[in-house]
């Protein structure tokens, strides 16, 4: 089944309806951090006690108080007071489409003002009470697995939108406001290589083993892949595939899993259910195959395999090689069967996941090798 937020969910099973400003494909992104940081956590917590991260080495550099404590904190509590009671006179509209509320230009300033305000004096007197030390200071590896989740998850959405604006140009141009800060749409890739940058940035300067780090990572990066994707499926985001011919089916695969017609997709495509009224009562007219289903699946047994052999891997670096390359190769497989733009690259049509997929596969495959041969380590 098909839930386009999660008040649909909750109506599935008990019959009543408690509009919730929570879409299906928003609460399974954020289970995937939660989950992707309590296994960041504990993969650093274990490589502090085997010494890997060496407390005493790790430092963080200095910060401006001001511009987090007073700018960037002044900012959130003016917007969230400007919002609010917007927010609550409206909240049937907020409950259905919460993008368009919140990036609306309809607010109270008074209020806004008033929440900055107070901002301001709390942040004066508590620095002046506490005396905030803003020097240099160390912490262990696991005490910055959130600041290390929360750049992750912010320039990997913003990566991720990014890429699939581009990948979706039309869409952009017709809808720019939809397709620039809409929750659904988000290319994977585009996230991996944003998010990668701005990690590997903030540990060089937090003086964090890149290789060692990227290792802790490569594993909670399925895991929240195949969440993630959990996500797509469930709210019908449109990320499905091709028309499945149902005679060719398999007889041990149950019928769903080899062609769905998402119904009460969130995007509203295809045709009308009969009898439903309101929003999400669409359906589509044939069956396709289900590929963020199987991405979830792939997403969630490569992080088990992963999660086993970490162990038994002791060259840092390698882990993340091997998820790069199973990675690129099931991306590559599966776009073949996606509904997705396509470019002609020597004579052959791929999309753009396929061609950043072969990159990505040629790159771990390659560093395995090299790093194979440096070290003599057989995996």
């Amino acid at each position: 089944m098909t839930y386009p937020t999660i008040s649909h969910f909750i109506e599935s099973f008990t019959g009543i309806f408690i509009p919730l400003p929570i879409q299906t494909f928003g609460f399974f992104i954020v289970l995937a951090f939660i989950f992707g940081r309590l296994y960041i956590y504990k993969e650093l917590s274990r490589k502090e006690k085997l010494n890997i991260f060496n407390i005493n080495s790790i430092k963080t550099k200095p910060t401006n108080s001001f511009i987090t404590d007073y700018i960037i904190n002044g900012i959130m509590n003016f917007l969230f007071g400007y919002k609010i009671f917007f927010i609550i006179n409206n909240y049937q509209k907020f409950a259905e489409a919460p993008q368009e509320i919140l990036l609306s230009k309809d607010g109270d300033l008074i209020i806004g003002l008033a929440f900055l305000i107070l901002n301001i004096i709390y942040t004066y007197y508590t620095n002046k009470k506490t005396n905030k030390n803003i020097n240099a200071t160390h912490m262990t590896a696991s005490s910055l697995s959130w600041q290390l989740l929360f750049i992750a998850a912010i320039s990997g959405v913003i990566g991720a939108k990014f890429f699939s604006v581009f990948e979706n140009f039309n869409y952009l141009l017709q809808d720019p406001l939809s397709a620039i800060f809409s929750f659904s749409g988000l290319t994977f890739y585009g996230g991996l290589i944003c998010g990668t940058i701005c990690v590997i940035i903030y540990a060089k300067r937090c003086q964090l083993s890149i290789p060692h780090l990227a290792d802790t990572f490569a594993p909670s990066l399925l895991l929240g892949y195949g969440v993630g994707r959990l996500g797509c499926h469930f709210s019908g985001d449109g990320d499905w595939g091709i028309i499945a011919n149902m005679s060719n089916k398999p007889f041990f695969i149950p019928e769903w899993l080899w062609g769905y017609n998402f119904p009460h997709n969130v995007i509203e495509k295809g045709e009308l259910i009969e009898g439903c009224i309101g929003k999400y009562c669409n359906q589509l007219s044939y069956a396709v195959h289900p590929t963020s289903l199987y991405e979830a699946i792939f997403g969630i047994l490569a992080f088990i395999i992963l999660w086993k052999i970490k162990e038994k891997i002791t060259t840092p670096g390698i882990l993340f090689l091997i998820y790069l390359t199973i990675n690129g190769i099931e991306r590559f497989l599966i776009e073949s069967i996606r509904v997705t733009e396509k470019y002609l690259v020597f004579s052959f049509e791929m999309t753009q996941a396929q061609i950043i997929a072969i990159f990505i596969t040629l790159i771990g495959s390659l560093g395995i090798i090299i790093l194979k041969k440096r070290t003599n380590e057989s995996i």
